[in-house]
This record gives C-alpha cells, structure tokens and sequence, in this order.
C-alpha cells in the first residue's frame, strides 16, 4: 500500500492554442477524470489554475490544470498542496512522457523529471520528488532538436487515438491509485 491520492494534477499549457498539443496530455486526463467522476472546472486565481473537486470511491480528489505555463507548474501545485494541507506523496502528477510510445500509460513513484519542465518545476518549488505520477506516452520525434516542436505540435490522429486510449486505460485503475493501492494498478495497468 502506498500513499492515498489527495490531489490529482494534469500538466499542460493554457489557451486554445495549445489544447490539442502533445504537451497537455495531461490536462486531457483530468478533463476525462471530470466527465467520468463529476465535478466542474473554476478558474481559481490564487491557486494559478483551474480546480475541480470530484469523488472517486467516495473519496474526495482536488483536481488542477495549472495556468501558469509548462515551466511554472510547481507555483499552481504548491498553492493548492499549502492550502489543503496535502502532503507530496498523496498529489498524482499527471504529465506527457517522451520516452514512452504513444499508447503507454506507465504509473510511478518518484523519480527524476527526465527533462519535463513541468516535473523539474514541481521537484524544486515543492520539496522533492515524493509524488506519485501518471506518465503518458506521445512518443519521441527521433531527434532531440525536434523535442520542442514534437511536444508542441497537434497530435496525429492515429497519435491523438493512441493517447486516449492510454487515458482510458488509466482512468480504470485510478480508483485503486486514489485509494492507495498503487501497487495492484500499476500490475493492472502495465499488462495491458
């Protein structure tokens, strides 16, 4: 057993021009957490994000979509954490991975940021590493000069397909994850 989930968190930028980009594949999660579990997304100044509040289980989750931009994320996550008195290893952190397929859903706990701007923010504003995450595979371009662009870019339709699936797969396991037993949905899903 490990640590409930308290706080879910879906990295991603702000604004209509970055909505369908790999890079917010986090936020597609926690959009898919709220049409599944309920609740309704509020612009929330002083937590530098959108917040929602659902059930899962009958356990209640903070849901935020920070606003701040990819590279600021941490400011939204410990405005949130501080408020509601959440401790790091109850916040699932979930964010676009380079280094996975789209497709993959990988679930994991702790770790370095592997160069996401968005982890390498929450590492440092919030004392660490001790969350849990959500990683969700867009695949890599092949180049590391391409990173940039490839993140930034609309997904391709067959990529857009991959990653929803992905989320699907997730959001069938995430009541084991919130409620601590990070271990059984993990093994759930990684056999997939």
């Amino acid at each position: 057993m490990s640590a409930r989930i308290d706080m879910i968190v879906g990295l991603g930028n702000p604004g209509s021009e970055y909505a369908d980009t790999r890079h917010n594949a986090g936020f597609w999660f926690v959009d898919e957490v709220v049409r599944k579990y309920g609740g309704n997304f509020k612009s929330e100044k002083k937590f530098h994000g959108e917040v929602a509040r659902t059930t899962i289980d009958g356990q209640q989750i903070w849901l935020l979509k920070p606003d701040t931009f990819m590279n600021l994320s941490g400011q939204a996550v410990l405005a949130l954490m501080q408020f509601y008195k959440i401790e790091l290893q109850n916040i699932l952190v979930v964010h676009d991975d380079l280094d996975l397929p789209a497709g993959d859903a990988r679930l994991k706990s702790g770790g370095g940021h592997g160069g996401h701007n968005g982890l390498r923010d929450i590492i440092s504003r919030c004392g660490g590493n001790g969350f849990q995450r959500l990683r969700l595979g867009i695949g890599h371009p092949g180049h590391k000069e391409k990173v940039t662009g490839h993140v930034l870019k609309k997904a391709s339709s067959d990529d857009r397909i991959a990653i929803e699936n992905a989320i699907d797969s997730a959001l069938q396991v995430l009541p084991q994850c919130t409620s601590g037993d990070m271990q059984k949905a993990m093994q759930a899903l990684h056999t997939k």
